[in-house]
């Protein structure tokens, strides 16, 4: 058993949100190098937004939810303890002498089985944090987070996104991966509406991919936004550890090593696509669902990172089936985008400006990308999705104006009660008077606790 340990009361909410961004550190984080802001919040009020909540899991042992989300939020705090420059003891110190919300699992933990077994349970956290901060990338600039952000995109175009569902996901991380250059941080603000323009898809299936992503661990939702703000998101750029698995647990790594990884096991499938270029043409209605759709568009990423590639690598390239790769390069030959030569297939000169050259296969290409929606059948569907989500943003709008004025109604101060006497209808010597026009009101007087009373005489 540990020493005691004694607790002081825990921080209101309206203490810590009152501080805003200045961080007050007092206590036990006073002597030690300030986390980030978000971190901060973390420790302090725990996980408000349940950012840390879905799809965490812990391997071996009798584990709930309540227990995989504290031990998602301890590594979280760890993470960033390690890179600021803490020590083990401080960080151990801090979740279980402390008063903060991220610790609570673990002082949870201590008196239920002991001071050893929760600093155990800390150790490992910080251990398996240490690893992941000494196996990434250090991003100490913008120059840095563009390095890392160039290896993420690497590693987006190599990997295999088959079907339809694993084609948005590529939208969908494209996209951000954009967002994310000009933000200059993992971190990025974006609405569902926003992304689903960029994407070129509805809400609803940029929706089901944020879904999808969060399950698999490539993204995380930091909170849900505010009335007149968009959602938080941060991309997750995963490396390659010494250890079993892809993420840390409380149990420590498993037999196998690093050869037993899923990564590791997993052949090389052949994809590679100009992730530049996807993001540059999936916007146009051209690459709508029922146009050239997500495998039209990889065909033509395909061959923008490598001109002049036959069916079969193509196939593997784009990662696409062999039924869909002979539809598509059908119709993208018959627009004069890509032209045959022998076993090859070759982007057309202007094809990703959505100008076809006339060959055999198309004596009349088209001449841009709106000309291409238009015989694909898919003109004019991103105009009705913009407009759309416009009139949608406007009813939100309104509805919010509606609710504060609600909500300012409801918060009015109450109207005295009849026996209090107004500061308007008091004279400075206490007689009272008519506020209109000024004369005393015979027999009325004002009592020392602010109510009207008639005196006795007044009818005399």
């Amino acid at each position: 058993m540990g020493p005691a340990i004694h607790h002081s009361p825990s921080p209101s909410l309206a203490d810590v949100s009152s501080r805003g961004q200045k961080q007050q550190r007092v206590g036990l984080l006073a002597a030690l190098p300030p986390l980030s802001t978000r971190m901060h919040k973390l420790l302090v009020l725990g996980d408000q937004d349940n950012a840390y909540a879905a799809g965490n899991r812990q391997r071996g042992g009798k584990n709930t939810a309540a227990s995989d989300h504290a031990w998602a939020m301890t590594r979280a705090v760890a993470a960033d303890a390690v890179r600021v420059g803490w020590s083990k003891a401080a960080f151990v110190q801090v979740m279980l002498d402390g008063p903060y919300q991220a610790g609570h699992h673990a002082r949870s933990l201590q008196h239920r089985r002991g001071y050893d077994k929760a600093a155990t349970w800390l150790y490992r956290a910080w251990n398996g944090a240490e690893d992941y901060v000494r196996s990434a990338d250090p991003i100490s600039s913008r120059q840095d987070f563009h390095v890392s952000l160039a290896a993420f995109r690497a590693r987006i175009e190599r990997t295999a996104w088959r079907g339809v569902a694993g084609k948005t996901d590529m939208r969908n991380l494209i996209a951000r991966m954009d967002i994310c250059s000009q933000a200059g941080s993992w971190d990025h603000t974006v609405s569902e509406r926003d992304l689903a323009e960029r994407m070129g898809c509805s809400r609803t299936t940029a929706h089901n991919s944020n879904q999808r992503l969060l399950q698999a661990k490539v993204l995380r939702q930091l909170d849900n936004g505010t009335p007149t703000e968009s959602a938080r998101w941060m991309l997750i750029s995963r490396v390659l550890t010494s250890t079993s698995h892809d993420w840390s647990t409380p149990q420590g790594p498993e037999a196998g090593g690093v050869r037993s990884g899923p990564a590791v096991r997993q052949a090389d499938s052949g994809a590679d696509i100009d992730s530049r270029t996807a993001g540059q043409l999936m916007q146009h209605d051209a690459f709508a669902h029922y146009g050239l759709g997500g495998s039209g568009l990889a065909l033509l990423a395909a061959l923008a990172e490598r001109d002049g590639q036959s069916q079969a690598e193509l196939q593997a390239s784009a990662s696409i089936s062999r039924p869909t790769a002979y539809r598509q390069l059908g119709r993208l030959k018959a627009l004069g985008l890509i032209r045959h030569e022998g076993e090859l297939y070759r982007l057309s000169p202007t094809a990703l400006e959505g100008i076809g050259t006339p060959t055999v296969d198309c004596p009349c290409p088209v001449s841009s990308w709106t000309e291409t929606a238009d015989r694909l059948g898919t003109s004019g569907i991103g105009e009705r999705r913009r407009r759309r989500h416009e009139a949608q943003r406007v009813h939100w709008r309104h509805q919010q104006v509606r609710m504060a004025e609600r909500r300012r109604a409801a918060q009015q101060a109450p109207f005295p009660h009849p026996s209090v006497a107004p500061a308007q209808c008091i004279r400075d010597d206490g007689r009272a008077i008519d506020p209109t026009t000024g004369e005393v009101v015979p027999g009325l007087y004002v009592a020392s606790d602010g109510r009207w009373i008639w005196a006795a005489d007044a009818s005399g």
